[in-house]
């Protein structure tokens, strides 16, 4: 997480992310003109950033944390802006003014676009104090949701992303299938905001620069997750191999991606992004992504993937420019890169942000 692009990399990943939500409840046809509308997978991964970055904060300030149950309130916040069980939501923030921090203000995240049943039953049936209480679904949101975690496995290892990644996806979705998507985006995800075309094996210098990610993302899961089954790592193998033997084959995308699970959406995202691989495509890779039978999902895990390695200057800067929730994926992106790398909070530490702790409260 190193050098220039590191900032477009992680930038890329939540707009390809936002507008691969976009273009997929749209069926990948948008109108010529006027604001694109945020999904709920895009607002969600929002408050999965914010977290994120107020989990690093509190960890700096406080020396403990536990990021998955940061994240969690992160969701509370999203939940009480959203009008959702907001009496019980309130109980939980229980630090004076709330919610708080800046992301709060955003009035597009207090807006429904679209249905998370599974976060929304999970959140309105938890107890403060008594969170990880389950639904039993395999629902795509455990994943969608989940990609500003890989930019703590590109920053700190693989093993980090895939643990707190799968304990967020948990605290909702009870399904083990929808857990492991969850935990396996963030890996390849990771991996494509790390390569490099100078990284490529010379055995496999066939491969693209995307293609060479998601490879070794897929090999580099049977060292950094545990509860890695055969079968899963069998399913992104085949998934990689059809894309290089029948790329950007409609029914063969139906078949890996058959409805709206987080096991389908890593599929079919995969699939997709394999297929369309190069940097000029990211456009072309979205509208088919669109196509399958759960286009928001699919082209939601395409968009995060490609823009994760080409950079936010690959995606289409037409249709960027017009998403509603633009500048605010923007700065998370940011934000999230400068926590990370190079803390900007002035509490008890050095900083050079005196807002830092207002922006992003690390309780």
């Amino acid at each position: 997480m190193k050098g220039k692009e590191v900032q477009s990399r992680v930038r890329g990943m939540m707009l390809g992310l936002a507008l691969g939500d976009t273009l997929g409840a749209a069926r990948g046809k948008l109108p010529g003109e006027g604001t694109l509308r945020a999904g709920v997978s895009t607002q969600l991964a929002c408050f999965t950033a914010e977290g994120t970055i107020r989990a690093w904060v509190r960890g700096r300030h406080k020396g403990i944390c536990h990021p998955p149950s940061v994240v969690w309130h992160g969701y509370c916040r999203w939940a009480a802006l959203q009008g959702i069980e907001v009496e019980r939501m309130r109980q939980r923030g229980g630090h004076g003014r709330w919610p708080d921090g800046w992301l709060a203000q955003v009035p597009v995240l207090a807006e429904r676009r679209g249905s998370a049943p599974a976060t929304v039953a999970a959140l309105s049936k938890t107890e403060q104090g008594n969170m990880g209480i389950p639904t039993t679904s395999r629902g795509c949101h455990a994943l969608t949701r989940i990609f500003p975690v890989a930019v703590v496995g590109a920053a700190h290892g693989s093993e980090q992303s895939v643990q707190v990644a799968r304990e967020i996806a948990a605290f909702t979705h009870g399904d083990p299938a929808a857990q492991s998507a969850a935990a396996h985006a963030a890996v390849l995800a990771g991996h494509c905001l790390t390569s490099t075309l100078e990284t490529q094996d010379s055995l496999f210098a066939y491969q693209s620069q995307v293609q060479q990610a998601l490879t070794d993302g897929i090999h580099a899961l049977r060292a950094v997750d545990s509860d890695l089954t055969a079968a899963e790592h069998k399913r992104l193998i085949v998934a990689l191999l059809q894309a290089d033997d029948h790329p950007a084959d409609a029914g063969r995308l139906a078949e890996l991606a058959p409805d709206a699970t987080a096991p389908s959406a890593l599929l079919g995202g995969l699939y997709v992004a394999a297929s369309f691989p190069n940097r000029d495509q990211v456009h072309a890779a979205l509208r088919f992504a669109a196509g399958a039978p759960d286009g928001d999902s699919v082209a939601c895990v395409t968009g995060a993937l490609l823009g994760a390695a080409h950079g936010a200057d690959a995606l289409p800067i037409d249709l960027i420019s017009r998403h509603e929730l633009a500048w605010v994926l923007d700065t998370l992106a940011r934000d999230l890169v400068t926590e990370l790398i190079d803390s900007a909070s002035s509490d008890e530490f050095d900083g050079w942000d005196d807002h830092w702790w207002d922006r992003y409260p690390g309780w």
